[in-house]
């Protein structure tokens, strides 16, 4: 049997401890023939570069906008005490703790120093400090892979494991690699049948990982390293099973387990910020022919959720999940027959890096459902009002729930899912369905987005006097 490639988050990386006796230890005998790529620990990239879900400012984006050098460097140190914060829970022995401890001290150090001498040379007039803000994102972002990894081959090794620590992050590497072929020369000589090796999640290479991926970057390493070493199987760990919504939205014993999706569903996911996988690690693991299984990292006998390229057998619903969302609507009476507004729209959109989740149109009205904040809309707002300043532009907060599954052929989704919602006292305010039935839309004020996702939940998975409901 080949080997299997797995990556564990940043959550359950915390908890990595807990993990060692049956993720990697099974009745004392090492599990070898395994290939863990790992997150940084909970909250650490974060506080390297902005909190995903809140924006608020890390170390990068303090460097990135900075007036003084206080917040930055404060922030550096802040991550600093985080980083040890996180090896002194996992780590028991004292040697180990201070080699940890070492390491970050070395590595943020170094860091400040590097982002010092930058905003030196960069006070000089022929240097921009721009043209730079990339490398510092990567090699920020690559502080917190490598301390995650050291610290899981310190425990293992402790354990009696052969770890090996795999630094895929570049530091202090003068070679300009590809990310394939950084892969094939760290892993050269290593056979998983005989020791663990411990892979950095990020990869300095000389695509730019998070030119192409910014946040995905750990999970395009993961399928790379899958593909190229000719994995079994990709596994990824969370802390969470895949499931048919939120077991906190609607109940730990009401939400059901996948079991088995596809690569179309699993886009879908990622579309709705319910990623199971990153699009483009996806398709590298598609294409490669390696199946991907999604594990609950502290269920290790559940065997999961496998996601490959295969059709459901037989139409049913699989998902019910959904977003906060903001409504960019253009309203120009003129624009009837009269082409470039949507282009245009586009090209403004892109130009503020404001993803798109869905979009309707009609005779004189396009609004695109939009995941971003309103600090990006406003400026896509002002270029769009001095292109067309006689559209009337408007950016609404709503939320976008959707009804998911491989197949939805002869389910009745769109009139079933109104009907639920009309009995749940909730009133949509749009709702869509393409014609290849893997998803239907429905748009609700930001407010309905949990109680619309419970009661859809309720309507096509829940107890049979809500399905009696339904077919009265």
């Amino acid at each position: 049997m080949s080997h299997t490639v797995e990556k564990i988050g940043g959550t359950s990386m915390s908890r990595l401890d807990e993990l060692r006796d049956t993720l990697f230890i099974e009745n004392g005998v090492p599990r070898y023939g395994r290939i863990f790529v790992v997150s940084a620990f909970g909250g650490i990239t974060d506080l390297l570069l902005e909190h995903k879900k809140t924006g608020e400012a890390g170390v990068y984006a303090r460097f990135a906008n900075a007036d003084d050098d206080h917040g930055w460097h404060d922030g550096l140190s802040r991550t600093a005490s985080a980083m040890i914060a996180a090896h002194q829970a996992v780590l028991d022995h004292p040697a180990d703790v201070e080699q940890a401890s070492a390491f970050v001290q070395e590595r943020i150090e170094g860091a400040r120093n590097c982002l010092i001498d930058l905003q030196r040379l960069c006070s000089y007039g022929h240097f921009r400090l721009n043209a730079h803000l990339l490398q510092i994102r990567e090699l920020l972002s690559g502080l917190g892979e490598a301390h995650s990894a050291l610290v899981a081959t310190l425990m293992l090794q402790r354990a009696g494991l052969n770890a090996r620590l795999v630094d895929l992050s570049g530091w202090r590497d003068e070679s300009e690699l590809s990310l394939d072929a950084r892969i094939s020369q760290a892993m050269e000589g290593i056979d998983p049948a005989q020791e663990m090796p411990i892979v950095t999640g990020y990869a300095q290479c000389s695509e730019g990982l998070m030119r192409e991926y910014d946040r995905g970057y750990s999970e395009v390493t993961f399928s790379q390293l899958a593909a190229l070493t000719g994995a079994r199987e990709a596994i990824i760990h969370k802390e969470f099973h895949l499931s048919s919504a939120d077991p906190k939205l609607v109940g730990t014993g009401n939400a059901r387990k996948l079991g088995h999706t596809n690569y179309d569903v699993a886009d879908q996911m990622a579309n709705l910020g319910m990623e199971a996988i990153h699009p483009s690690a996806a398709k590298t693991l598609r294409q490669a022919g390696v199946p991907l299984r999604v594990v609950n990292a502290f269920e290790p006998d559940d065997p999961g959720t496998i996601i490959d390229d295969q059709p459901a057998e037989t139409p049913a619903v699989e998902i019910v999940t959904g977003l906060d969302i903001i409504a960019l609507e253009l309203f120009e009476q003129d624009m009837v027959g009269v082409k470039g507004y949507d282009a245009a729209i586009l090209e403004a959109l892109k130009r503020h890096k404001v993803r798109i989740v869905s979009k309707v149109s009609n005779a004189n009205t396009i609004t695109h459902y939009v995941d971003a904040s309103l600090k990006s809309m406003r400026r896509v707002e002002a270029d769009l009002a001095a292109l067309y300043p006689q559209a009337v532009i408007t950016a609404r907060k709503l939320a976008l729930v959707s009804v998911v599954g491989r197949d939805l052929h002869g389910l009745r989704v769109l009139a079933r899912g109104m009907q639920v919602l009309d009995v749940a006292g909730l009133e949509p305010l749009g709702a869509m369905q393409g014609p290849r039935n893997v998803d239907t839309q429905f748009i609700l004020p930001r407010s309905d987005r949990s109680p619309a996702i419970q009661a859809l939940h309720e309507g096509f998975f829940g107890r049979t006097d809500a399905k009696a409901a339904l077919a009265a």
